[in-house]
């Protein structure tokens, strides 16, 4: 059924119908239910204010019925939070000593980075930009072994620790310690093959996947690829956890979708003033991120790979 699934929403001809992909902006409380958070027991509540978060109080969460364990945040971050990510996951997380997928294809130089290459070199530009498909920090997958290895690890972004292991708190995961991180870049023509997770050795730790950009339909089926599979909608700021019965479910991208929502410009609601004082970002970063999202979606999971101790 997976499978099948997966085809169904990938077919550009005949075009699916999306009327069965649960969009959470209009949830349907048959197939989903809310989660309530008690902000008074989250210690470090203020973080907010330096991770680009919205106040947890406006946050929707959602707990999918037929898939216990897959949560779903509804963007909660800022404008500014939103750009401030982008930026990282572009200008930051691609750079030595992480692993890119260019790597292979000798496409850099040395220590060259990818983000000022393709903006300082135009003769390179339009080739380099849509060649960044991954980058990995802390524990470095094997894309061959799909194993973790000690002699394959550089060190995890202090600031991407920081706010999944906020959401771990914010959501009542216990010591989650984020240990490794994989970095996706989708163009618009792109999938991610259905999958399940299962090289980290604690696999009982949940798995937080965050999206940027375009929007996707993000698709979740059970532990067998027999199993049926639910639709849903994944828009820029959107963050999906995988947690309990459905760390081990294959998942997949069958589509990526253009957005008609960007909330990384049109959402004024929420003062930014807070985090403003966190942030070093400049006007031409993200004009220059903002090209490039037009027709990209990042997606950006973290995970704990070790059993504590």
């Amino acid at each position: 059924m997976f499978k099948e699934t997966f085809k169904y929403y990938k077919s550009r001809n005949p075009p699916p119908n999306f009327k069965n992909v649960i969009d959470f902006r209009n949830p349907d409380f048959s197939k989903v239910r809310k989660i309530s958070t008690d902000v008074n027991n989250i210690q470090n509540v203020n973080d907010v204010n330096k991770l680009g978060l919205k106040p947890i109080n406006d946050w929707n969460i959602y707990e999918l019925i037929n898939v216990p364990g897959l949560i779903y945040i509804e963007n909660p971050f800022t404008v500014l939070g939103q750009r401030y990510w982008i930026i990282k996951c572009l200008k930051d997380f691609s750079r030595k000593p992480n692993k890119l997928n260019l790597d292979a294809h000798s496409l850099l130089e040395g220590n060259e980075s990818w983000w000022e290459t393709c903006f300082r070199n135009p003769e390179k530009k339009n080739d380099l930009l849509t060649k960044l498909r991954w980058a990995t920090q802390g524990y470095h997958h094997n894309w061959d072994t799909k194993n973790y290895s000690e002699d394959s690890k550089t060190e995890m972004s202090k600031e991407l620790c920081n706010l999944t292991e906020f959401l771990a708190t914010v959501l009542h995961f216990v010591e989650f310690q984020a240990e490794a991180a994989i970095i996706n870049y989708y163009r618009m023509n792109s999938t991610l093959a259905g999958h399940t997770d299962h090289s980290e050795i604690n696999i009982e730790a949940p798995l937080f996947s965050i999206s940027f950009g375009q929007s996707a339909i993000f698709l979740i089926g059970g532990h067998s690829v027999n199993d049926t599979a639910e639709a849903m909608f994944l828009r820029s700021g959107d963050i999906v956890v995988m947690s309990k019965q459905s760390r081990l479910c294959y998942h997949g991208v069958p589509r990526i979708l253009s957005a008609y929502i960007q909330p990384w410009e049109c959402d004024r609601k929420f003062d930014d003033h807070n985090f403003r004082d966190h942030i070093t970002n400049n006007d031409e970063d993200w004009l220059k991120a903002k090209s490039y999202i037009q027709e990209a979606r990042i997606n950006l999971n973290v995970r704990q790979v070790l059993k504590k101790g």
